[in-house]
């Protein structure tokens, strides 16, 4: 049995990407001989977990969902959990990251990270009033140093590899995309699940619907889905978007639906339970929309394809080597009349969605889970192979 220690400043309840990655590892290395122990921050309310310790931490300002660990306690921890561990997989660059690097010093293992982030896009986005090129170089170097410190650097797309090769990192860069658990997301019974979201939401059985999934943050964009909804009701004008999630950029959305008139036709639905809720939300839908810049990969496009949900979605950064067939999926390019087009050719056709759904089934069995979390086993032996 290989022992690997993953350390990390989020995890669930917690809900992004990051999470959803953690979670996905340690469900499906199991099968592979690998046992995963979890450092994570403890949020409040989580049951208690063998393989999972939880420290406290402080609410971090203006994002309250996220929580600060002491480094020192995060440290402390993962020299304790390291002496009995393989390998250690770091998933964020903060605490984690340096309790991971002084383990793997001290007992002479081998540690990698994901890079699930483009911080270089997020500051940005959140720090306009600073001048752009020192910014740029500064979060180049905050990703530089770290990932020099490790064995190998895994990257889920090749854009990724690509931008972080700008960036003069020496370390080896793996790309190694997260799979996501498709029979999660796979719609046992349309009409029914569709009939029972519909009336619980109040939305008519045969209205268009397009959806989003996600953090309610500035950087997914979806500012761009509201413009192009209010465009492409001119031409479909019962067209509805619903918005699934929660986040900072939430009240900002609101009145920006408010200014264009399209209040009544942009539902903010709030955050629904990846178990239980989302499946019946997707099945609700007749297409998927998505405009971010910024990730790193789009977990949240294979789900829907899994769904059997048709793309309206932008081929930026991560996501471009799930979009660069076109199957499943209309790629418009950046600009509001380009994606307004697409969503009404989508929503006004039912052949259409109909194909893109079958193929977006198809697609979305190359990204599964079992396939993917069998190369990082297969990674995490070659890492502990080469070590010894």
């Amino acid at each position: 049995m290989i022992r690997v220690l993953m350390v990390s400043d989020v995890y669930f309840p917690r809900v992004n990407g990051v999470s959803t990655a953690i979670q996905t590892y340690r469900s499906g290395l199991a099968a592979h001989g690998i046992q995963v122990y979890l450092i994570a921050p403890r949020y409040g309310g989580e049951d208690d977990q063998s393989d999972i310790l939880r420290l406290p931490g402080w609410k971090v300002p203006g994002t309250p969902e996220d929580r600060i660990v002491s480094p020192l306690a995060m440290r402390r921890a993962a020299l304790k959990a390291a002496a009995e561990a393989d390998l250690i997989h770091i998933q964020t660059p903060f605490a984690a990251h340096s309790a991971g690097i002084a383990a793997a010093r001290r007992y002479r293992l081998p540690v990698i990270a994901t890079y699930h982030t483009l911080f270089e896009e997020y500051f940005q986005l959140y720090a306009k009033w600073l001048p752009a090129a020192p910014l740029r170089a500064f979060v180049r170097a905050f990703a530089r140093y770290p990932c020099n410190q490790l064995t190998t650097t895994i990257v889920p797309s090749q854009a990724m590899q690509q931008r972080l090769r700008g960036y003069a990192i020496r370390a080896p860069l793996r790309v190694l995309p997260t799979g996501v658990p498709l029979g999660q997301f796979a719609i046992v019974d349309r009409p029914a699940q569709r009939a029972r979201f519909r009336t619980r939401y109040g939305i008519p059985f045969d209205q268009p619907v397009a959806l989003f999934v996600g953090r309610v943050a500035h950087e997914k964009n979806i500012g761009l889905l509201i413009e192009a909804l209010a465009v492409a009701r001119r031409t479909c004008p019962d067209l509805l978007l619903l918005v699934a999630g929660e986040g900072p950029a939430l009240a900002d959305l609101r009145r920006q639906a408010e200014r264009l008139g399209q209040s009544a036709h942009v539902r903010f639905l709030g955050y629904f339970d990846r178990e239980r809720e989302l499946p019946d939300c997707y099945a609700a839908a007749d297409l998927f929309a998505f405009a971010s810049h910024t990730e790193t990969q789009g977990l949240v496009l294979i789900e829907a394809m899994a769904a059997g949900l048709p793309l309206v979605a932008l081929a930026e950064m991560g996501t471009r080597d799930l979009l660069v067939s076109r199957r499943g999926a209309l790629v418009p390019s950046a600009n509001v009349a380009d994606f307004a087009a697409a969503l009404v050719q989508l929503a006004s056709d039912p052949a259409l969605r109909e194909r893109l759904g079958r193929e977006a089934r198809e697609l979305a069995q190359e990204w599964s889970n079992d396939t993917l979390t069998a190369r990082l086993a297969a990674l995490y032996r070659e890492l502990i192979a080469n070590n010894r």
